[in-house]
């Protein structure tokens, strides 16, 4: 039997990728998104026309407590199992301190902590009866804050504290680790990084150039697949620019 994977927001963007390359190395998919229907379903369509049957699409909105639970129940009745749990699921919009309203700090955390922290809880028997393992897709902006994006870091920055902590409360059954991608894609809409803030940020980069989704892809599998003494772990995939000052 195949190992299973469910990973969030996977229907588009680095998401997408995560579950391709996982997918590669033979895992079976549980695919969730939440609006993007049609990105979802043909990527289904595409893993299964390369391996029948390996892929289920589940819909479910995480910053509703009910519906991470039910995506919870949900994959464990399907499969019996749970080998891995990426959490990538993320929203990201900024938040100025002068005008953040309450709804939308909330919308933040929401999505971005309480979302995959329930989650977790509602999978920890698949994973533990499986030995599994959890990788949560961060930012380095835990570490380097977004101006006026104050609630999407500090959510981030919960979930990076919370990688610590489970991997000591829920080893030795399950080990937990993070990812920090650095410029990877850049955010839709250009919001947080205008034509200015991009080449700044390129300038910073010792690589000199953004990254790729697979990068991040591939940190996963390793995470998932080849390391099984690293626990409680945060890898920046960065291009090295959290080593300029």
């Amino acid at each position: 039997m195949a190992e299973i994977a469910l990973v969030t927001g996977a229907a588009q963007r680095i998401g997408s990728e995560i579950a391709r390359r996982l997918h590669r190395e033979g895992f079976d998919i549980a695919l969730h998104y939440r609006s993007s229907a049609r990105a979802a379903q043909a990527l289904e369509d595409e893993l299964n026309e390369a391996r029948a049957g390996s892929c289920e699409l589940f819909r479910a909105d995480l910053a509703v407590k009910a519906d991470t639970r039910q995506l919870g129940q949900a994959v464990l009745a399907r499969y019996g199992q749970l080998d891995l749990l990426v959490n990538n699921a993320s929203g990201f919009e900024a938040t100025p301190i002068a005008t953040c309203t309450e709804d939308a700090f909330d919308s933040m955390l929401a999505s971005n902590l309480k979302g995959p922290y329930f989650l977790i809880q509602s999978l920890l028997r698949g994973l533990r009866e499986s030995g599994g393992s959890i990788v949560n897709i961060l930012d380095v902006h835990i570490d380097q804050p977004l101006r006026d994006f104050n609630a999407y870091c500090a959510a981030k920055a919960g979930l990076a504290s919370l990688t610590r902590s489970l991997a000591v409360e829920l080893g030795p059954d399950i080990r937990v680790n993070g990812v920090a991608p650095g410029a990877i894609l850049w955010p839709e809409g250009g919001e947080a990084y205008d034509q200015a803030m991009r080449k700044k940020t390129l300038n910073e980069t010792p690589l000199q150039r953004t990254g790729e989704p697979g990068d991040i892809a591939a940190v996963v599998k390793f995470l998932a697949c080849d390391a099984p003494f690293v626990t409680g772990q945060v890898i920046a995939v960065d291009g090295g620019r959290g080593l300029v000052q």
